[in-house]
C-alpha cells in the first residue's frame, strides 16, 4: 500500500486535510502551532483506492520540542511514496517554504504543492504567486470550506495503483440471539421450583452459549496511560525498539494518541501511547481534546499499562488515572518506570505503597523497568500474553459450579432479615473481562463482602492475574 505524507510548516491545515481524507475528526486541530507532534498513520479510501496517510507535525524549529517534531516529519517524508506539501495561501510565498519544497523534491518522490486557505474567488489571485515554485502539480484549495478539493483527490488517486482499489467486503452473517447475558437469561431462566435435572440441562446448554472467539485472543489493544512526564512515549519507543513517539523534556509532548501494531508469538499487539493527564485545573487548550481522545482510546482498549514514575512520590492524580482503568473494566499491568532512578533498597516499600494506594487494581501485576535504558521492557510482552489469555479465559459451567459449591460449603451464605439466600447456579456469560452470572432467589441479598469472598475463591481456583472479574446477580425467572 502506498504511503502519502502531508508535510508543511505549522498551522497550514495539514491535520484538517488529513481529517477530510479520513472523513472523520481523527487528528486534533487547533490554531496553536505544534498541535500535531507525532506521525499519525491511518488507512483512507480516496476515490475507491486505499492509501496509508501520514499526518505530520509542522516543520519548524526554535526549541527542543519543535526540533524533534521537525525530525519526525522529515522522517515521514523519506518513508512516503507521495508527498503533499501544504502552504498557507493567505500569505505570500516565503523563502522558508521554498527551501523546504526544493529539499523534498530532491528525494525523488511524487509530489504536489497544495495552497490551502484559498477560501473564495478573490483569493485565487494569490495562487499565481506560488507558480514560482516551478511545479505543475499545484492545487489551490480550502479545506475548511471544502473548495476545489476534488481535483486534488483525483490527482492523488491517479498516483495510486489499480491494486489499491477497495474490495467489496463479504456479507457477514449476523450473530444469533445468544450473544450476551440478557439473551442467556431469556433463553434459560426457569421458575424457582425447577428440579436439579433441569439445572443440569441448563449447565450443558450454557457451555454452547458463546463460542470462544479465537481471533479475539490473537489481537489485543494496549493503552499506555499515566500522568505527564512519567515516560509513556519513551516506553513505547523501547517496546518498538525505534523512535516512534516524539520524546522531549517538554511536559505533555504527546497530544494525539499514537498507535503502532507489532507481532509477538503469533499475537497482534497494538500499543496506543495516550496523552499525559494533568490535574483538571491545569488542563489547558488542546490538552482538553487530548484527554477526550485518551478516554476514547480506553473505551476501545483491552489492556492498560499504567505507567508510574518510580523516582518520585506517587500522587492522588495517579489514583484518579488508575480509576479510569477500573471504570472501563480493563485488564491491567502496572509499570514502574525510571526504576534506575528509584531510591536504592526501597523495592518492598514502593510495592506495598502501590498495593495500598491502588487496591481496586489488586489483580494487576507490577513490573519495574527503565524505558531509557530498556531494562526489563521486553518482559512486558510475555506478561501481556499471559494477561490477555486470562482476560479471554472461559471457565466451563460445571467447573464454575464445583468451585461455587465448595466455596459455599466452606463459608455459607448469610441470611437477610431471617430469609434464606440461595445461589442456584453460576455461569460465565462473557469474556474480556470474564463475567459471571449468579442465578439467585434474592439477588439483593448478595452482600458485597460475600461477592468479594467468591471473587477471591475463583482467583485461587483459576488464574485471573491481570484481569478484573465481574459478578452479576440475577433473579431466576425475573
Amino acid at each position: 500500500m502506498k504511503k502519502l505524507a502531508i508535510i508543511g510548516r505549522p498551522n497550514v491545515g495539514k491535520s484538517s486535510f488529513f481529517n477530510r481524507l479520513l472523513k472523520e475528526r481523527d487528528a486534533i486541530t487547533s490554531e496553536q502551532a505544534g498541535t500535531t507532534r507525532d506521525i499519525i498513520r491511518r488507512v483512507a479510501t480516496i476515490l475507491d483506492k486505499e492509501a496509508e496517510l501520514l499526518d505530520t507535525g509542522g516543520l519548524d524549529s526554535g526549541n527542543e520540542l519543535f526540533d524533534r517534531i521537525r525530525e519526525k516529519s522529515l522522517q515521514a517524508a523519506h518513508e512516503a511514496d507521495i508527498i503533499i506539501f501544504m502552504v498557507d495561501g493567505k500569505s505570500l510565498p516565503e523563502d522558508e517554504d521554498k527551501k523546504l519544497f526544493y529539499a523534498l523534491q530532491k528525494l525523488g518522490k511524487t509530489m504536489a504543492l497544495v495552497v490551502n486557505k484559498i477560501d473564495n474567488d478573490k483569493m485565487k489571485e494569490k495562487l499565481w504567486e506560488y507558480y514560482e515554485f516551478g511545479t505543475d502539480a499545484i492545487f489551490g484549495i480550502s479545506v475548511s470550506h471544502n473548495r476545489n478539493v476534488t481535483a486534488l483527490l483525483e490527482w492523488i488517486a491517479e498516483q495510486l495503483p489499480e491494486s489499491a482499489k477497495v474490495k467489496e467486503s463479504p456479507v457477514i452473517q449476523e450473530k444469533g440471539p445468544l450473544s450476551g447475558f440478557d439473551a442467556f437469561v431469556d433463553e434459560y431462566d426457569d421458575e424457582d421450583d425447577s428440579t436439579d435435572e433441569d439445572e443440569e440441562e441448563v449447565f450443558e446448554e450454557n457451555d454452547k452459549i458463546r463460542a470462544f472467539d479465537e481471533e479475539a485472543i490473537d489481537k489485543m489493544h494496549v493503552a499506555i496511560i499515566g500522568r505527564v512526564n512519567v515516560g509513556k512515549s519513551s516506553l513505547l519507543n523501547a517496546l518498538l525498539n525505534e523512535e516512534r513517539s516524539v520524546v522531549s523534556s517538554y511536559a505533555g509532548t504527546t497530544i494525539d494518541p499514537i498507535d503502532e501494531t507489532v507481532s509477538y508469538q503469533d499475537k497482534s499487539i497494538t500499543f496506543v501511547d495516550t496523552a499525559g493527564i494533568r490535574k483538571r485545573g491545569k488542563i489547558l487548550g488542546i490538552e482538553k481534546f487530548a484527554l477526550m481522545r485518551t478516554e476514547d482510546m480506553l473505551d476501545k482498549a483491552d489492556i492498560a499499562l499504567l505507567v508510574l514514575d518510580a523516582s518520585q512520590p506517587f500522587l492522588d492524580l495517579d489514583e484518579k488515572i488508575a480509576g479510569l482503568i477500573d471504570k472501563n473494566r480493563l485488564a491491567c499491568m502496572i509499570v514502574l518506570n525510571k526504576w534506575d532512578l528509584a531510591p536504592a533498597d526501597d523495592y518492598d516499600k514502593i510495592i506495598q505503597e502501590i498495593r495500598d494506594r491502588f487496591k481496586f487494581l489488586h489483580y494487576a501485576p507490577i513490573i519495574t523497568v527503565s524505558a531509557l535504558t530498556k531494562q526489563r521492557t521486553q518482559r512486558i510482552f510475555d506478561m501481556l500474553i499471559k494477561i490477555n489469555n486470562n482476560y479471554s479465559q472461559r471457565i466451563t459451567t460445571s467447573k464454575l459450579n464445583e468451585t461455587l459449591e465448595w466455596s459455599m460449603r466452606k463459608h455459607p451464605l448469610p441470611s437477610m432479615n431471617g430469609q434464606r439466600i440461595r445461589i442456584y447456579f453460576a455461569t460465565q456469560y462473557d469474556t474480556r473481562p470474564p463475567s459471571i452470572a449468579l442465578m439467585m432467589n434474592k439477588p439483593k441479598g448478595l452482600h458485597f463482602t460475600y461477592r468479594r469472598y467468591l471473587t477471591n475463591q475463583l482467583r485461587e481456583a483459576y488464574d485471573f492475574e491481570g484481569t478484573p472479574l465481574l459478578f452479576k446477580a440475577k433473579k431466576r425467572g425475573g
